[in-house]
This record gives structure tokens, C-alpha cells and sequence, in this order.
């Protein structure tokens, strides 16, 4: 795991299934990988050298061993990994998935015993977080960040076909008021009531490209979103919660971590697959996070307070030192030839599987249709 100069930070416990992701455009398969939210949040934690425990199931078939060595997970002898097939098509932008095998689900024993954690991640994907589990979580970590997919997920009985419940409906609603940020895209706040939820813990809302809002009991504010030559979309807002609950274990404000989120989801989509991020840059971007960083970790144990908001001033120096390292790094690249996939790259790459590896977290921002039809 990387480390660097900094006192070692207590450690956090990411908890998700990793999975075989298979993408099929036009009925034909272009590519398979490894999936789920934990695979692409590692690569963020990793980066910004936050040492943690991963809990993760898959079967003896998992192919992806290799990839996950600095953090393997539990192989469950009588059980297959998770699998999910997304399916596009060149005249719908839209995809839809099915989750076609499905691991063990992650139960309150199979995490540490006797260990307490600075923060925890709940990032499932194919319905492996059991409400007990987010429990269990809670008691033992200092702060859970949830990311709402986890929650909410239904799966069709005979095809798998993925559709969300709203979030009063899914067992975890009992939970809120002890998770400390619950994460959700766009399109699944309609399934979660933010003006409800936001009396109980901080609701984060991605908005792709525009960003994200992040509302409490009272006040909101929106985090201004970072350009990017958008080349593959999934695993945005993964990258996106591991740089947000990364900044907020760093010791930043939550205004502060927000841009840090957005700021990693834009690395996330210029590239294919989970970023590869420049050391150069990460550097930077720990020596800025150093110099904004507070007084220990932001305390949010009142819930009737809204964080504050840093003055004007105060986010444009952030931002502008986040766009100014990015640009940095990207002329360097540009001046040595080392310049990232454009579009017109990956769109030749696709006309050959082995050539790309599109990791795809089991659908990310996209809409996928409530249980009763809706959208």
C-alpha cells in the first residue's frame, strides 16, 4: 500500500463485493472486467495513501486475483462471484443490467472482530450488504460513509434485471441517522427523498459533469465540477465517494472534500477503466489537501448544524490549485507524447475485445427503472 511522510492515519474498512463485469453493445460483447464499487474506490484510497481493510466475497472462479492482490477477498468455495451484464445500444445512450450470478452476501461475522476503524465504506452493488451488516458497521467504525445503490438495488427473479425500491422500502431507512454521508447519483435521489433524508445524515448528490450538491437539516451547497474530455463514464461515482471520504479522513471540510470528489470522478472518466493516476500529480494534490486540511476530522456529530461553508475566496483557492496540478500534469504529458486516450481511440479499441477494458461498477449514474416500472 502506498505510503508517504505523513503519521499513518487509522485505518478504514471498505466493504463490497468485487465482481465480472461483461459489456455487450449492440448484442455483441466488447468487453469483460473486473466490476464493483470496491474495485474502483481501492485505486482512489491507495492514491491518497489511506491504509484499509477490504471485505469482499467471490467465488474459486474469480479471474481477477491478480488485480486485487494488495487486497484480496474472501473466496467462498460453494458460491460464484457476482456478474453482471450491462447492454447498450449505438442509437439508445441508455443501458440496462442484469446481475446474472450472485456471491454470498457479506453478514456481520465476516467483518474484523475486535478492531475499531476511522471511517467505513458500505459500496455494494449486487445486494451483498445485508441490514444487519451496515449495522455492525456502524458500531465498529467512527464514521460510515453508504453509498445508496447498495440499498436500494432490486433484481428481477427470473433475468436479474436491476431496478431500484425507494429507500423507505428497503430495510436500511431505520439506519440513516447514524451514517454520517449517504451518496447517491442523480437519478437514484428520486428514490430516497432527499428533503426527508437530509434531516437524518448529509446527503451527497452527483451530478456528472454539473458536479455535485451536498444538502443538511440546514442548508445545501453545490461543489463546482472539474472539465474533462469524458472517454469512459463508468466508475465516476465511485472514484468520486473514495476522493470524498478520503478528504473528509484527511481532515478536510466537507466543502473541501466535495472538490476533492469531483476532482478524482473527472480523472475517472478521461480514461478507460479505473484511472491511472499520475504520481506526480497525487503528490500535488497531498500537498494542497495538507495545507487545507482542519483540525482533526470534520466533527458532524450535531445534525441540526450545516458544515460550514468556506468563504468565496477560500473554495476558489482550492479549486484553482486542483485545476492548476491537473493542467501541470497534463502538459507534461502532452510535451512527452504520453498523452491519454482520446475518444477517437477508444471507439477504434472497442472493434477489438482484447484491446479495452471497460470496469463497469454494475451501472453507475445511469437511470435503471424502479420496480414498478418507473424511471
Amino acid at each position: 500500500m502506498v505510503t508517504d511522510s505523513q503519521p499513518t492515519p487509522r485505518r478504514g474498512l471498505l466493504v463490497g463485493n468485487y465482481c465480472h463485469d461483461v459489456l455487450h453493445r449492440d448484442g455483441r460483447v466488447v468487453a469483460e472486467t473486473l466490476g464493483g464499487a470496491a474495485s474502483f474506490i481501492s485505486v482512489i484510497l491507495d492514491a491518497l495513501s489511506l491504509p484499509f481493510h477490504i471485505v469482499s466475497k467471490v467465488g474459486p472462479e474469480f479471474a481477477y486475483a491478480a488485480a486485487t492482490s494488495s487486497h484480496p477477498p474472501l473466496t467462498i468455495p460453494t458460491s460464484r462471484t457476482t456478474l453482471f451484464h450491462a447492454h447498450f445500444g449505438s442509437g439508445n445512450p441508455d443501458r440496462f443490467l442484469n446481475r446474472v450470478n450472485s456471491c454470498d452476501p457479506i453478514r456481520p461475522d465476516d467483518l474484523p472482530v475486535q478492531t475499531r476503524f476511522a471511517f467505513g465504506l458500505a459500496v455494494g452493488v449486487g445486494g451483498e450488504i445485508l441490514p444487519e451488516t451496515l449495522e455492525k458497521m456502524l458500531e465498529i467504525c467512527d464514521r460510515v460513509f453508504v453509498d445508496v445503490q447498495g440499498l436500494i438495488r432490486r433484481f428481477g427473479p427470473s433475468d436479474g434485471r436491476v431496478s431500484h425500491v425507494a429507500l423507505s422500502e428497503s430495510g436500511f431507512l431505520h439506519l440513516l441517522p447514524r451514517v454520517a454521508f449517504l451518496k447517491a447519483s442523480a437519478d437514484e435521489a428520486s428514490f430516497i427523498d432527499v428533503e426527508e433524508v437530509r434531516r437524518w445524515c448529509c446527503v451527497v448528490v452527483t451530478h456528472g459533469e454539473d458536479g455535485c450538491e451536498v444538502f443538511r437539516k440546514n442548508g445545501a451547497f453545490r461543489a463546482a465540477p472539474f472539465g474533462a474530455d469524458q472517454v469512459d463514464p463508468t466508475g465516476a461515482g465511485d472514484c468520486f465517494l473514495g476522493g470524498f471520504a478520503a478528504g473528509i479522513a484527511r481532515g478536510l471540510n466537507v466543502h473541501d472534500a466535495a472538490l476533492l470528489g469531483n476532482f478524482f470522478g473527472s480523472l475517472a472518466v478521461a480514461q478507460v477503466g479505473p484511472p491511472k493516476l499520475d504520481s506526480t500529480l497525487l503528490q500535488m494534490v497531498k500537498d494542497e489537501m495538507q495545507k487545507r486540511k482542519v483540525q482533526g476530522i470534520p466533527s458532524l456529530e450535531s445534525r441540526d448544524e450545516c458544515p460550514r461553508i468556506p468563504k468565496p475566496h477560500e473554495q476558489d483557492q482550492f479549486y484553482a490549485s486542483l485545476v492548476t496540478a491537473k493542467d501541470i500534469i497534463t502538459r507534461q504529458s502532452q510535451e512527452s507524447g504520453q498523452i491519454l486516450l482520446t475518444s477517437h481511440k477508444v471507439l477504434e479499441q472497442t472493434t477489438n475485445v482484447k484491446a479495452i477494458m471497460l470496469p463497469l461498477n454494475s451501472v453507475c449514474e445511469e437511470s435503471i427503472p424502479s420496480v414498478d416500472g418507473k424511471t
